[in-house]
């Protein structure tokens, strides 16, 4: 629903116009590396997460893994902070990034996108035992979000509410804060707050916001511009595993539901 920095298209772009390299050979150079380097946040469960094994896993993990697969190399799976992921993808730190990116504008002067891998939609969460009930009821409140998120830009975009914004690195300090009463909501993807109440039992519910984006956002694969080569021989390794029933089974395991 992850996953729009705006921060880091600024980013990146900015990286762009100071002539950061172009890589017109990706497809050759992870081919010749044997691997294909991706990137996520590695804090927005269920999409990608470290687990007690110290382990990155998820949904967008899995799905990276099963398209190196398809594509004969190995995948190495790191995490960086969502603010500086695109920048990070443009300094060739990773070949890409498979971490919940919604596609947008913005993005997609800076960078290529793969996919869409799935869809996902705008959404806004409170505890269960809280009064609100219309967006109305959150005048004046605290609101919690993910920065660089493009759920970011929307609730600054909000400036008639009155809101106290507060930004954080990824979903899991977002739960405690809410659950701590530290924020009285969170905006976020609607597809892991459903996920966090239905299979990790938080204590938390999505308001009914029928007017509020959700579920028609498109989720892409970042990669860096002009790779012809790269965008094909990954949208092949996906529509693959969406053809062969691979795609599905991750998404039951991680999700739930097949979120195509």
């Amino acid at each position: 629903m992850k996953q729009m920095a705006l921060a880091a298209a600024g980013l990146a772009v900015s990286a762009l116009a100071l002539g950061a390299p172009a890589m017109a050979d990706d497809l050759a150079a992870v081919k010749e590396a044997g691997e294909l380097r991706i990137a996520s946040s590695g804090a927005y469960p269920p999409f990608s997460l470290v687990n007690d094994q110290n382990e990155v896993v998820g949904f967008d993990v899995s799905i990276g893994k099963a398209i190196a697969e398809r594509m004969g190399v190995e995948p190495v799976v790191t995490t960086t902070a969502w603010d500086g992921i695109i920048a990070g993808l443009l300094a060739n730190k990773y070949d890409t990034i498979i971490g919940s990116m919604s596609i947008t504008p913005e993005r997609e002067k800076a960078v290529d996108f793969v996919g869409p891998y799935y869809h996902a939609g705008r959404a806004i969460f409170v505890t269960e035992d809280s009064d609100v009930e219309t967006l109305e009821d959150l005048q004046d409140a605290t609101i919690g979000v993910t920065l660089g998120e493009t759920h970011e830009k929307w609730a600054r975009e909000q400036s008639d509410m009155g809101w106290d914004l507060r930004t954080y690195k990824g979903l899991p300090e977002l739960l405690l804060e809410l659950e701590n009463g530290r924020i009285e909501a969170m905006v976020i993807d609607s597809i892991p707050g459903r996920v966090a109440i239905t299979k990790e039992g938080r204590p938390i519910r999505e308001l009914e916001l029928p007017d509020l984006e959700g579920g028609s956002v498109e989720v892409g694969i970042a990669i860096r511009k002009d790779n012809p080569e790269l965008k094909a021989a990954m949208q092949e390794a996906l529509d693959a595993i969406m053809e062969d029933g691979t795609y599905e089974d991750i998404a039951m395991e991680w999700v739930g539901a097949d979120i195509r």
